[in-house]
C-alpha cells in the first residue's frame, strides 16, 4: 500500500508541475519539453499508482478478515 500511495503521490506531483511550473498544457499538449515528460510520468504514475494502492488496500482488508475469523475460533 505504501508503494501505492508513493507512485500515485508521484504521478499527482508530475501532473502538477505540468499544469504549473512548465507552462500548461495547450490544445496540443504542454508548451515545453520538461512539460511532456512530467505528462508522461504523470500518465504513466497516475493510473499504475492507484491500481496498486487498490491492490494494497484488498490485501489490507483480507488480512483484517482472517485475523478477525481467527480470533473467533479461539
Amino acid at each position: 500500500m505504501q508503494s501505492g500511495i508513493g507512485t500515485l503521490a508521484a504521478g499527482i506531483l508530475a501532473a502538477a508541475l505540468t499544469q504549473f511550473a512548465f507552462g500548461g498544457i495547450g490544445p496540443q499538449g504542454p508548451h515545453t519539453n520538461s512539460g511532456w515528460l512530467a505528462l508522461i510520468v504523470a500518465l504513466m504514475c497516475l493510473p499504475f499508482g492507484f491500481l496498486l494502492s487498490l491492490l494494497g488496500m484488498a490485501k489490507w482488508f483480507r488480512i483484517r478478515s482472517l485475523k478477525a475469523h481467527q480470533d473467533q475460533k479461539k
